[in-house]
């Protein structure tokens, strides 16, 4: 399974930003999907996922409300939708998933949000 997230880039405080999650898995729809991220001297951390087949999602509380995940299995994409973005909301963000055991991640995409 190869995951390539894409989309991040420099925004201010309260700007939105949309991340995409390109899986290369087969079928798409039978893989949950998750986002992570990991700022600056910080752990990796939750950020939301996507269950298989888009029957449901599940948000950290620093970002319900705000972020949203979506998937268009047509497409083999998730994404997430960022809004009201804050400062410490800047890190690199990982799409990630799991198959037979087996963790996957994408390579990461830099989120900075500026104030």
């Amino acid at each position: 399974v190869q995951l390539q997230a894409s989309g991040g880039g420099l925004v201010q405080a309260g700007d939105s930003l949309r991340l995409s999650c390109a899986a290369s898995a087969r079928p798409f729809s039978a893989y949950g999907v998750g986002w992570f991220r990991q700022a600056p001297g910080k752990e990796r951390e939750f950020v939301g996922a996507v269950a298989r087949g888009g029957s449901g999602t599940l948000y950290a509380d620093s970002v319900k409300g705000r972020f949203t995940i979506s998937r268009d299995n047509a497409k083999n994409t998730v994404y997430l939708q960022m809004n009201s973005l804050r400062p410490e909301d800047t890190a690199v963000y990982y799409c990630h998933t799991t198959r037979g055991g087996n963790d996957f991640w994408g390579q990461g995409t830099q989120v900075t949000v500026s104030s």
